[in-house]
């Protein structure tokens, strides 16, 4: 009886005692909570708050973006002559291995690494053609790192488009396909791929050029300081929105990584062939040509300017038959406004061989129209 009654002494005593303390222990527990909510607040300046905006702005590109970017996994079988091979085989090495040891040819495996995006859920995944030349196994490796055998569906070195197709699976997210006539100077600009094998890296710049012609393909690339290396080949360049305006190619550098100048083929361009390679596997190159390389337009500056500024006329091109010269500004094209350089090449290169264009331009102050007739392009 006397065990009974201690322990209910016991009991009471904790009860008091619990009644008392609760709501001291979550006034307190409360309290910090307000406290480290406060000083979370105060620490946000306006400029940090704009700075972590952006951070959840690239992180929702990564997760919208990075399941349609995959790896282009590569392979193939080279010859090789044995290095005791040729006229001048030494006279030791033959005594032991003979005339086995003459010219001898081994087979060596070559393993490439590039990227690409998926197109559809049907399977089609666009690449570059220089990412597959000359492989004899393809496969691509989605984001949780399943492999699946690709066949190749059709490539045009040209323009160095290649469009690969797998069986469809769950894997297969498509990706949105922006527009690359509204991209301008100055446009985020981020990249996704595998460079140097490092898949999924996530690399951001702005746009640096657009309409920036490089090299014989007729392409106006667009120009970009966003980390590009080898391995990103064929993977997509995107704007702010994870939309794809470019397919990343090459880049310019002395030591072959990333000075910060890399070129993309603008999606539009890539549309179009991606069509073609569909239905016939190859590429006509018999679009119209105006034989003219543009750059935009930048006042004293630095301001970005509406029109299109000739730097370069082909010899014996259609635009030099028509008179136009180096410097000359592009205002019309066909009596529509002319934002961008890249306005005149979707135009030209939405026309036909033949096609009598007008542009009204600005030569040295003064207005001016010279109407260009299109022709195809030489050496096709």
């Amino acid at each position: 009886m006397k065990n009974k009654f201690q322990y209910l002494v016991i009991a009471g005593v904790f009860f008091l005692l619990g009644t008392f303390l609760t709501p001291i222990i979550f006034h307190s527990a409360e309290k910090v909570a307000l406290s480290l909510a406060a000083d979370n607040k105060r620490d946000m300046s306006p400029a940090k708050t704009q700075a972590v905006a952006m951070e959840d702005a690239f992180q929702e590109v990564f997760d919208k973006v990075s399941p349609s970017v995959v790896s282009i996994a590569t392979e193939r079988t080279v010859k090789i002559r044995s290095p005791f091979g040729g006229a001048n085989q030494d006279p030791f090495l033959e005594y032991f291995f003979g005339q086995q040891g003459r010219q001898r040819e081994f087979s060596q495996k070559q393993a490439g690494l590039g990227s690409g995006i998926i197109l559809n859920s049907e399977g089609y995944i666009l690449t570059n053609e220089h990412v597959i030349r000359d492989m004899d196994k393809l496969a691509v490796r989605f984001k949780n790192k399943k492999l699946v055998e690709a066949k190749l569906i059709g490539s045009d070195p040209k323009l160095d488009l290649a469009l690969l197709k797998v069986k469809p699976v769950a894997e297969l997210v498509p990706i949105t396909l922006g527009d690359s006539t509204r991209v301008r100077v100055g446009n985020w600009a981020i990249a996704i791929g595998a460079p140097m094998g490092f898949e999924q890296s996530f690399t951001v710049g702005v746009v640096s050029a657009s309409a920036r012609p490089v090299d014989e393909s007729g392409v106006g690339y667009i120009q970009t300081d966003a980390a590009i290396n080898q391995g990103n080949s064929g993977g997509p360049l995107l704007n702010i929105h994870g939309e794809v305006i470019g397919i990343n190619r090459m880049i310019i550098s002395p030591s072959g990584g990333s000075i910060g100048i890399g070129f993309s083929i603008p999606i539009n361009e890539a549309k179009r062939v991606f069509e073609e390679l569909k239905t016939t596997g190859k590429v006509k190159h018999s679009y119209p040509w105006f034989g003219i390389g543009l750059d935009q337009i930048q006042d004293e500056s630095g301001v970005i300017m509406k029109g299109a500024m000739i730097r370069v006329v082909a010899e014996n091109s259609p635009a030099e038959k028509a008179g136009l010269q180096v410097k000359d500004i592009v205002q019309k094209i066909d009596g529509k406004d002319v934002e961008s350089p890249e306005d005149v090449v979707s135009y030209v290169r939405a026309s036909k061989v033949g096609k009598k264009i007008e542009l009204q331009i600005n030569r040295k102050g003064s207005t001016m129209k010279i109407t260009v007739t299109t022709g195809e392009r030489p050496n096709q």
